[in-house]
């Protein structure tokens, strides 16, 4: 039988934590330009040097082990800085949507029991009057200069950058495991309240791994984050994998179409993720054929359903880039199944297989596997899972049934063993006592010339249940009236699938990561089938 200091020895020279995959490749690669942010570019030496000093000076202000820390802020340099510094305290970082409304802020730090408070200028007073509690331990600004004060307003706040400024950067090493709690992500809200997805560092880790070797990333890519990395796609399919290999990465605070092609032309970036409404953008921005975009060779797609002929039209537009379509849930950390390059045109529309550390299969409503070719549940085994829902052990039960996470995502599984997304339990329409997936409609509407954007969701109707109803965005310079997309429907779909009601519109609700809002949409058109 091992002592306990021999079990701690054992332990602490087998972990693979978040610290210590920065660590690494620190050591590989002292000097490699690890990331750029507004002007400043940090080799991997000088950003865990940052990350060193960050956590001393939390650990110096009492911060300890478990302690639940809010990040809310855009992309910045300091947000990676923290996401690591946190991971080497082993505090749990929870990165907040700054798109949510006050009353879900305030949800977040009362549900997590939040001990303390990150911010950018713009969003510190935002968690300073959502804050419901005395015991906030910690507040800090993070994007002040040297020497510049914080506003009066927040009197108990301090700046990041000078409580750092003068601290060690030798290496903060804590006593952690890879089962401990390193993330904490809320979900949107968009159907119901937040809930806090749990991911301990073996979560992420393993999640990584798979994205590295199913997205043929390397270490010579050069990435653009342009996506909120409070999103687990950008934070934990990009970001950490990154960071795990030692590529270099360009930060970007917001995800403007002009930002991002003069991004990927000034630096040569070779890698790009965004989800198709971001894609959609591109294509029609006015720089796209202007911009030298030949360095683009791995571009990635995801958090929505990608329709058919955007992606043909990417291919076009884009030769020299190969297309990966990355499929999942925060719950898995978030990657589940890839679509590889290869199989892009032969397997259209294709979420792909499942990742390496992932065995995914479709389950009927009792929970048992149905035939390939037939609509069930996608469910999976992975150690990317979450370890379950913070504070919430009911709906934690929900969705781990049988030994399996349920993703509430239908699908189908053709002989190779490739999975097609049916849609979103929630986004099914039963109109006149028959299920219509709102993406099959989708995608019959992208086929229509000078349409840009579609969402279809199904509105409450006396007759129908529900009424099948498309809102539809034009190309500019395009003019559709509802007759028009009514009438192309009727070629292309069955009869009860044509929308019931046609509304043209400029534009798309989206939360930041770019994901059609259908709930809004939902409560926006609900007149619409009482007229």
């Amino acid at each position: 039988m091992m002592s306990n200091d021999l079990n701690q020895m054992l332990e602490r020279t087998r972990r693979n934590t978040l610290g210590d995959l920065l660590l690494r490749t620190r050591e590989r690669m002292p000097d490699k330009f690890a990331l750029a942010y507004e002007g400043r570019r940090v080799t991997y030496a000088e950003l865990d040097d940052l990350v060193n000093q960050t956590a001393h000076a939390f650990r110096e202000q009492g911060m300890v082990k478990g302690d639940m820390i809010t990040v809310m802020s855009k992309n910045s340099l300091d947000f990676v800085v923290l996401k690591f510094a946190l991971a080497r305290l082993g505090a749990v970082m929870i990165p907040i949507n700054y798109m949510l409304s006050h009353d879900d802020v305030a949800y977040i730090l009362e549900h997590s029991q939040a001990t303390g408070l990150v911010a950018s200028t713009d969003f510190a007073p935002v968690l300073e009057e959502a804050v419901k509690r005395d015991s906030i331990h910690f507040k800090f600004v993070m994007d002040l200069a040297d020497g510049e004060a914080v506003s009066s307003d927040l009197a108990d706040w301090q700046s990041l950058q000078a409580v750092r400024s003068d601290q060690p950067t030798t290496l903060v090493d804590e006593d952690l495991a890879d089962e401990d709690l390193a993330h904490v992500l809320y979900t949107s809200g968009t159907e119901s309240r937040p809930k806090g997805v749990m991911l301990s560092h073996k979560s992420l880790v393993s999640e990584y791994v798979s994205c590295v070797v199913d997205g043929k990333m390397e270490s010579r890519d050069v990435m653009v984050h342009a996506l909120p990395m409070y999103h687990s796609a950008q934070l934990h399919v990009f970001l950490g994998p990154s960071i795990y290999l030692g590529a270099s990465g360009v930060i970007l605070p917001n995800a403007t179409p002009e930002g991002i092609l003069e991004t990927i032309e000034r630096e040569g970036a070779t890698q790009l993720f965004a989800p198709p409404t971001v894609w959609i953008a591109l294509l029609r921005h006015p720089d796209f054929d202007k911009r030298d975009l030949s360095t683009l060779e791995k571009c990635y797609y995801g958090a929505a359903i990608m329709p058919r002929e955007i992606l043909k039209e990417l291919a076009e537009r884009l030769p020299n880039a190969k297309f990966w379509n990355f499929y999942g849930q925060t719950e898995v950390a978030p990657l589940a199944t890839a679509l590889q390059p290869e199989d892009q045109l032969r397997k259209l529309g294709s979420a792909g297989k499942p990742s390496l550390n992932v065995q995914t299969k479709l389950v009927d409503d009792q929970g048992e596997e149905v035939p390939r070719g037939e609509v069930g549940e996608i469910v999976h085994r992975t150690p990317h899972a979450m370890k379950g829902y913070l504070n919430d052990p009911d709906k934690t039960a929900e969705v781990f049934q049988n030994g399996w996470f349920h993703s509430g995502d239908l699908g189908m599984m053709d002989d190779e063993g490739y999975i097609t997304i049916v849609d979103r339990k929630k986004d099914m329409i039963n109109t006149g006592g028959v299920n219509v997936s709102s993406r099959e409609v989708e995608e019959a509407i992208y086929e229509l010339e000078g349409v840009s954007e579609v969402a279809v969701v199904g509105l409450p109707d006396a007759y129908w249940i529900e009424a099948v109803t498309a809102i539809v965005v034009p190309k500019e310079g395009y003019e559709l009236s509802k007759d028009d997309v009514v009438q192309f429907c009727a070629e292309k779909l069955t009869k009860f699938k044509v929308p019931k009601y046609v509304e043209v519109t400029d534009q798309l609700p989206k939360n930041p990561s770019g994901k059609v809002l259908k709930r809004a949409l939902r409560d926006q058109y609900e007149s619409v089938t009482n007229q």
